[in-house]
């Protein structure tokens, strides 16, 4: 009797309770848990900074080693993002003008609310690019030390811990950002009911999203050309000309390559991830339609899954002497964790918000599980694929024992067919979604993938750490048995690395495809026939794009490159004893030039990613726009997915000659042949394919921001060639923009087979079948 008394009473307070919430809640209650767990991801961040600083920082030449890294890449932040502000400062005008002279709401403050969350975005992307770049580049160090004193589990621990404050500063300052925004976004709109304010809000909301993803694209890219010159730099006159070992302090372009792992892989997949982050949000409250329970359901789903990711840190430990298996299965361990306390949180959650409609609550419920498996699966996948575990990258080994070509055309590929599954779980994932809960239900599916990124971006993020730690290990001249240590952790870096990259790429396809989506609302688009030559001609044109972004990168990564191998050259032949160890190379030259080419190096790409989809939204129209992004979305998750894993597969072969001795070990012409492998592919892994996932995320946002501008008053998207003179503008700008960087960048090629005082270098085989390559 007293069991059925407290039963009928929690039923009868339970339905009174969410009657109630659906009757007076407003916005701050959809916002609520978003900001209180975002807050508590930046407190969780600052525990782990202090627990971090109790690490030893060992003796004080590796201390010297790591300052160097730190104030690298803070002096290639400060540069990039000194030139970013102009951009930022010119699209806030920009959008103040546009948007106060057109408010798609009727009201004037529209210009501000688009601007100032435009702003809000680009501030938050670049800050969790930052603190989580600083933090890692104190942590390489202490992994150092703790791999020499303490042994594996420790340096594990040490390592995770770096990664674990990148990724809970994107997550704590993304999910707070955006709630806050939405909350503030609401407010102001006099004579409007809530229903209106939140529409008009999500409408804004995608400002925040144009913010993070303008600084994601130029902070990946600048980031990848930075790290990629360098490190091809240093491995070709290093290894290759002059016969030194990989991260040799004699080599000039060692500091640079290893802060090139901090500004890339972890400043620049950090702003990536933010944008996807939020970018999931943003998609499904502008689907929402203005739904209380589906505005806040997103949020919701997001905090938990913040605190669920803080259980899922304390997971991580191994054994010491682990092998690469079960080092991965330790950094599993946190994943798994956290996904199955997200799962029962949600559960809870739509069974408490969808009282009124628990079959449809428990759909989406569907989508949200189905996102965190597919995420999990694509992981699992990229990993099969890439670690030298398997065999695939085994036999990318084996295909050296024939001689450079046949790396190449192996891991080519491996890297095509790796395509296949993680295409097919995405395919899954969306038709089963848009089954359950239609569109909004996909851009649920975004939302639970990555609701755990708090500890999936650590596992990511830590690969950089791990990586510097043994560059610090080698300069230092420390006991090999330490360098084994750090060896084990990089090569499971690189495997966690490419699979954060999988992960990165199918979450980044479910937030543009709901992007998409929210475009064609916005916008008044009816159905779309991609057998219209108009809708056509846009999808061959989105298909091209990621190919012409992946070149320009690929090509900005040859020539910054030929900069660095042109000093370090010069350096080995004008510093007396510098090959023999007894001079002091100079590091901080080979910093300079790669930080000053990737600055250059980024405008072109992030000039065609922007204006691209506003040229052909005016010019042509939005129906053709919608092509543009299907074709883009398709064509580049192709391209992604095959050069990260092509790339990586090709570095995980070398490692696993390297640490393992496969194939007779280091030094043997099969190694030397897997190195070739490994060069091709590190602009394929860092530079080209990560930076793609952010290309058609930016090119999405943009269109869902402009999307109130191609509609008519009657709610209709304009007709195609309505209004084309407006799309000559955006076209002017990249015309002028290609012939001004073509003029002061691309004019003068560098020479990389001249000698420093211009002759010809002595014949190198090895540097013309890598060049060849």
């Amino acid at each position: 009797q007293i069991v059925t008394r407290i039963n009928n009473f929690y039923q009868d307070h339970h339905h009174q309770t969410m009657s109630n919430y659906k009757e007076t809640a407003g916005p701050i209650h959809a916002a609520s848990l978003g900001i209180a767990a975002g807050g508590a991801g930046l407190l969780m961040t600052l525990w782990l900074n202090k627990k971090l600083k109790q690490a030893p920082r060992g003796n004080e030449l590796m201390n010297k080693i790591s300052d160097q890294i730190k104030s690298g890449a803070r002096a290639f932040l400060k540069t990039e993002y000194k030139y970013l502000s102009y951009f930022v400062f010119v699209v806030f005008a920009v959008l103040v003008i546009l948007y106060t002279l057109e408010p798609p709401s009727g009201d004037k403050t529209d210009g501000i609310r688009y601007a100032a969350c435009f702003l809000v975005g680009a501030i938050l992307s670049a800050s969790a690019g930052w603190l989580g770049m600083d933090v890692a580049t104190d942590a390489n160090v202490r992994t150092t030390q703790a791999a020499d004193k303490e042994g594996l589990d420790k340096a594990l621990r040490v390592a995770f811990t770096g990664g674990a404050v990148m990724g809970f500063t994107v997550v704590g300052l993304g999910l707070m950002g955006v709630s806050i925004m939405f909350y503030l976004l609401t407010l102001g709109y006099d004579g409007k009911t809530d229903i209106e304010r939140m529409k008009l809000a999500a409408d804004s909301l995608a400002g925040f999203g144009f913010g993070a993803s303008s600084i994601a694209l130029f902070a990946r890219v600048a980031g990848g050309i930075y790290t990629k010159a360098a490190d091809v730099g240093a491995d070709l006159v290093g290894k290759v000309e002059m016969d030194i070992p990989e991260d040799d302090p004699r080599n000039p372009a060692v500091i640079a390559d290893n802060v090139g792992d901090n500004v890339g892989d972890v400043a620049g997949m950090g702003a990536d991830l933010f944008e996807s982050f939020v970018g999931s949000i943003i998609a499904a409250v502008a689907l929402a339609d203005g739904d209380l329970i589906k505005i806040t359901l997103p949020f919701w789903v997001a905090g938990c899954g913040i605190l669920a990711s803080m259980v899922g840190y304390f997971a991580v430990g191994t054994k010491e002497g682990a092998s690469q298996k079960e080092l991965l299965f330790a950094l599993h361990k946190g994943t798994l964790v956290s996904s199955f306390l997200v799962t029962g949180a949600c559960a809870a959650l739509c069974g408490l918000l969808f009282e009124d409609d628990k079959t449809y609550g428990w759909k989406v419920f569907g989508c949200i599980v189905i996102g965190l498996v597919a995420g999990v699966m694509i992981g699992q996948v990229t990993e099969y694929f890439t670690s030298y575990s398997y065999w695939p990258t085994k036999s990318i080994t084996e295909a050296g024992i024939t001689g450079p070509a046949t790396v190449i055309i192996q891991g080519l590929g491996v890297g095509m067919i790796s395509c296949v599954f993680p295409v097919l779980i995405i395919v899954i994932t969306i038709l089963a979604c848009d089954t359950l809960a239609e569109e909004y239900g996909i851009a649920m599916a975004a939302v639970g993938m990555l609701s755990t990124l708090g500890v999936t971006l650590a596992t990511d993020a830590y690969g950089p750490v791990a990586d510097n730690a043994g560059g610090i290990a080698e300069m230092a001249e420390l006991e090999e048995r330490v360098r084994d240590t750090t060896d084990a952790l990089d090569a499971l870096g690189n495997t966690t690395a490419a699979t954060g990259k999988g992960f990165a790429i199918g979450s980044a396809v479910l937030t543009a495809l709901s992007l998409l989506a929210a475009f064609k609302t916005k916008a008044g688009i009816g159905t779309v026939d991609i057998g219209e030559p108009v809708v056509l001609s846009g999808a061959l044109i989105g298909a091209m794009l990621p190919f012409l972004f992946a070149a320009l990168t690929m090509l900005s990564v040859q020539k910054a490159a030929g900069a660095i191998i042109i000093e370090v050259r010069r350096q080995f032949a004008e510093i007396p004893g510098l090959r023999e160890g007894t001079a002091e190379a100079d590091s901080d030259k080979c910093v300079q030039i790669s930080t000053q080419s990737s600055i250059e190096e980024m405008i072109l790409p992030g000039l065609y990613a922007v204006l691209s989809p506003i040229t052909v939204g005016f010019l042509i129209g939005p129906k053709c726009l919608t092509g543009l992004l299907a074709g883009a979305i398709a064509s580049g998750m192709m391209l992604a997915i095959m050069m990260a894993n092509a790339g990586g597969a090709w570095d995980n072969s070398k490692k696993y000659i390297e640490i393992e001795g496969a194939c007779g070990g280091k030094g043997t012409e099969t190694h030397k042949a897997c190195v070739v492998g490994d060069t091709v592919g590190d602009p394929f892994k860092d530079t080209s394919g990560p930076a793609l996932n952010i290309l058609i995320k930016l090119m999405s946002i943009i269109s869902l921001t402009v999307a109130p501008l191609m509609k008519g008053d009657d709610g209709l998207a304009f007709d195609e060639w309505e209004h084309f003179y407006w799309g000559f503008i955006p076209l002017g700008i990249m015309f002028i923009g290609t012939v001004l960087v073509h003029h002061f960048f691309w004019k003068n090629v560098v020479d990389i087979t001249a000698d420093v005082g211009g002759e010809k270098k002595e014949s190198h085989p090895e540097v013309e079948e890598i060049e060849t390559a």
